[in-house]
C-alpha cells in the first residue's frame, strides 16, 4: 500500500444504488442501511477516514458496471481516497473506475480466472491495483461469492507475489457480517504466505476485534488495514472510536 501503519477502510456496499449489507454474501439476506451512499461517504470523510472501500454488488454478480455513476459521485464528494471492487473483470472496467476518480481498483473474480489481467493492470496503473480474494475456509469463491472454485487460498495468493499488486483484500466469507470476530487462522496464513500488504475483511464486531487485528503478527508481518462495514451501520462502535483504535 506504500504507506505505514494500520488503516481503517469503512465499507459501502452498493446494490440498486443503495447502501446495503449482505449476510455471508447471501443476496437474499440483504439489509438496506441508507438510500444515499454519497451521504454515507461524506459522513465517513468528515470523520477523518483516509480511505473508503466501495463494492458494487450488482457488478460482482453480473460484471456490468451498474453503480458506476454512484461510485463517481462518491469520489467527487469526498477528499479521502476511494478503493473499489466488484465486477472489475477487464482492463476497460478497471480504467472506467479509475477515470471515475477512485484511487485503487480491486480485482476479484478476474484475478482468479485470468490472473494475467492483474499483471497488465499493474503495469498500466502502478500502485493502483489490488487483488480481492474471498474464501470459505481455504476455498476461494468468485462471482459475488456464489461460485466455489475448488482452489486453495494460499495457492492463489502466491500468484500475485511479484506482479506489482499494492494490496491483497482477503475476506473470510463465513465470518462476514456475523460479528464473530475475524478469522485469524485464515488471515494469518495469508499474512505469512506473502510479502504483499494484506487488508483483513470479515467478522469485526467490536473495538477489541480491531485492536486484535492491529497488533496481530505472523512471520514478522502485520496487517496493513481492515475493512469494516456492518459493525459501523449497526452502531457497535462509532467511526471516531474505530479510527482512534486503528490509526492512533
Amino acid at each position: 500500500m506504500n504507506e505505514a501503519g494500520f488503516r481503517l477502510f469503512p465499507a459501502i456496499d452498493l446494490r440498486d444504488g443503495k447502501c446495503v449489507r449482505l449476510y455471508q454474501g447471501d443476496f437474499d439476506a440483504e439489509t438496506v442501511y441508507d438510500d444515499d451512499p454519497v451521504r454515507v461517504a461524506r459522513e465517513f470523510d468528515a470523520a477523518g477516514t483516509s480511505w473508503i472501500h466501495v463494492v458494487d454488488l450488482d457488478a460482482a454478480r453480473t460484471g456490468d458496471a451498474t453503480n458506476l455513476s454512484v461510485i463517481e459521485a462518491i469520489c467527487g464528494a469526498v477528499s479521502c481516497r476511494v478503493q473499489t471492487g466488484g465486477g472489475v473483470r477487464s482492463v476497460d472496467a478497471a480504467r472506467d473506475r479509475l477515470r471515475a476518480g477512485v484511487a485503487r481498483v480491486v480485482i476479484g473474480t478476474a484475478a482468479v480466472e485470468e490472473p494475467e489481467i492483474v499483471a497488465e493492470l499493474c503495469a498500466l496503473y502502478p500502485g493502483q491495483v489490488a487483488v480481492g480474494l474471498d474464501a470459505r475456509g481455504r476455498e476461494v469463491a468468485t462471482r459475488g461469492w456464489v461460485q466455489g472454485t475448488g482452489r486453495d487460498l494460499l495457492e492463489v495468493v502466491a500468484l500475485f507475489g511479484d506482479v506489482g499488486v499494492s494490496a491483497l483484500v482477503v475476506t473470510s466469507i463465513g465470518h462476514d457480517a456475523t460479528f464473530l470476530g475475524p478469522d485469524l487462522d485464515q488471515l494469518g496464513a495469508v499474512l505469512a504466505g506473502t510479502e504483499v500488504p494484506v487488508l483483513a475483511s470479515g467478522g469485526v464486531g467490536t473495538l477489541d476485534d480491531l485492536r486484535a487485528l492491529s497488533t496481530f503478527e505472523r512471520a514478522g508481518r502485520r496487517f496493513a488495514g481492515v475493512i469494516v462495514g456492518k459493525a459501523l451501520y449497526e452502531r457497535r462502535f462509532t467511526l471516531d472510536e474505530a479510527l482512534a483504535v486503528t490509526e492512533a
